[in-house]
């Protein structure tokens, strides 16, 4: 989080001036909340540099990919939006240059302003050097399977580099049965939400459309490797019945554009079954280490990665290579 984002989005706190209640209870939270684990991640969202890299020491990771936490800038007017876009991206290129062996990142995009964010996208991967986009999810509750979207894509594609899809919390109008008893978060609503957001771009054609569109999502798949054999089969029969106009004929089934679409790091799910599930239905090229830094900073769970029952072969590619090659490092 640079500068600036901090200072809009305390603004935005403080004015109450963003329609979505959950956007107070993530960054809300975060910014104002004087808990230990609340200042602790602030502080570390803010650094580009001794502390972080004194964190990745201490746990043995070599390099990050850095992206806007959430919910990036999608909140704000696009104009606002574009430009902090700008400079976010300008300040992590800078950290990039200044520890090229330690930092890549991904660069913000405003995706209320569709062909900004396709330009931007641009600028930032071939002056800049990042190495892809991150999107928080929906934007405003707008999701990203609608076409007026697709600019970002298209650019995305021709770029040849992946757009991590990062959760945020649910729209206005899905969040208040999460928000009743404090699931809006982490703790689930993110995977709710991000899975919704895999399945529309799947269900709406996106990647029949821009069949080389790589997207990258955390937490093993936010669930949805569990779902593989139900989600073909009840996608094929509603498909077969005409059941929804909203759900046309597609080129694959679900679970290919699952397999063949995306990628999986295994942020904030350092569990040996669920790790070695993913790399059994979706494919072991597809599935690949990340810390969910620093709101999952658990030192032990690198510990607990390379214990997992895998080759040497098998861990230099789920540490190292998948995302060498995702992110072009």
């Amino acid at each position: 989080m640079t500068p600036e984002v901090h200072a809009a989005t305390r603004r935005a706190i403080e004015d109450h001036s963003i329609d979505d209640p959950g956007f107070y209870v993530l960054q809300g939270h975060y910014l104002t909340s004087t808990s230990d684990r609340a200042t602790s991640i602030a502080r570390r969202l803010q650094d580009l540099g001794e502390e972080r890299l004194a964190d990745m020491d201490a746990t043995g990771i070599s390099m990050q990919v850095l992206g806007l936490t959430a919910p990036g800038v999608q909140m704000f007017t696009p104009d606002l939006a574009v430009s902090l876009a700008v400079s976010t991206n300008d300040q992590l290129a800078a950290a990039c240059r200044r520890h090229p062996d330690r930092f890549a990142g991904l660069a913000a995009i405003a995706p209320q302003a569709p062909a900004k964010a396709a330009a931007e996208l641009s600028r930032a991967v071939n002056e800049l050097g990042l190495k892809g986009g991150i999107i928080s999810s929906h934007t405003n509750g707008e999701y990203l399977d609608d076409p007026k979207f697709w600019d970002i894509f298209e650019a995305a594609q021709s770029l040849g580099v992946p757009i991590y899809i990062h959760p945020t919390t649910p729209p206005a109008n899905m969040i208040m049965p999460f928000l009743e008893r404090g699931l809006e978060g982490a703790i689930y609503g993110f995977a709710v939400e991000t899975s919704l957001h895999m399945l529309r771009l799947i269900v709406g054609g996106v990647f029949d459309r821009f069949p080389d569109l790589q997207i990258v999502v955390g937490h093993l798949g936010e669930g949805l490797p569990f779902w593989l054999y139900r989600l073909d089969y009840m996608h094929a029969v509603s498909v077969a019945a005409h059941r929804y106009e909203s759900m046309p004929p597609l080129q694959r089934k679900v679970s290919e554009y699952l397999q063949q679409n995306f990628y999986y790091t295994t942020s904030g799910m350092p569990w040996e079954p669920s790790i070695m599930h993913t790399r059994a239905v979706l494919g072991a090229d597809r599935v690949m280490y990340a810390m969910d830094y620093p709101y999952e900073f658990v030192a032990e769970e690198v510990a607990l990665s390379d214990a997992l029952p895998l080759d040497e072969g098998e861990k230099r590619q789920f540490f190292q290579s998948i995302a060498e090659k995702v992110f072009g490092l």
